[in-house]
């Protein structure tokens, strides 16, 4: 199924109709590869306008400002994450936790290495060592995905504590994140992709199970 607007700061009234709902994912969809193709400072809600082909006031509508826009993107975002990982488990409903797990962080580094996305957290990462909001931002996504993965690994190993799973989950999505600086290219170097996500998906199973 896929993502709602439900967790997308926006003006309410505004998604009240399917229209109203594509028109907000369609100016979310140009924010997004404007963000990703010319960075913050090359994004503005009057070309995001021009992408779409509407007014200014219009896009000021559903959002009211650059940085409500770029908020609902990133939460968004987020929920197209939550979104596939809810899909695997459907898919999965009788494998094992562990093979769910691996097949969520299949899909993690996958979306990661995804060129747009790659670009989009790249440029909150920067803008957050400088941007009291950027920095919100980023602690508010990253919150989001430790529990995810906390949730996803806790238990797996009845003789760790849920304390130290958090822990764990912390330094996963520190390594996941991290895989970003190396600029992976699935298409391209499909070999190397494959051989480090083979390697990422030993370590990480390590990190969820052993004592």
């Amino acid at each position: 199924m896929p993502p709602s607007l439900a967790s997308v700061p926006i003006n309410k009234s505004s998604v009240t109709t399917e229209k109203g709902l594509g028109r907000a994912k369609d100016i979310l969809q140009a924010a997004r590869e404007l963000l990703a193709a010319d960075g913050y400072a090359g994004l503005s809600m009057r070309r995001v306008a021009a992408e779409v082909g509407i007014s200014l006031s219009n896009v000021q509508h559903y959002y009211q400002s650059k940085d409500s826009l770029v908020e609902a993107l990133l939460l968004y975002t987020m929920d197209v994450f939550q979104a596939k990982m809810d899909s695997i488990r459907a898919e999965m409903g009788s494998a094992s936790r562990s093979e769910l797990f691996l097949s969520t962080v299949d899909m993690f580094l996958d979306e990661i290495t995804d060129p747009v996305t790659h670009a989009i957290f790249f440029e909150i990462w920067a803008l957050a060592s400088r941007n009291a909001f950027a920095s919100s931002l980023m602690a508010r996504m990253l919150g989001r995905e430790r529990k995810a993965i906390y949730l996803l690994i806790r238990g797996l190993n009845p003789a760790i504590p849920d304390s130290e799973y958090m822990q764990r989950a912390i330094l996963m999505v520190a390594q996941m994140e991290g895989l970003m600086l190396f600029r992976l290219d699935k298409h391209k170097r499909r070999e190397e992709f494959l051989a480090v996500r083979d390697s990422v998906r030993k370590s990480l199973l390590m990190l969820a199970t052993a004592p």
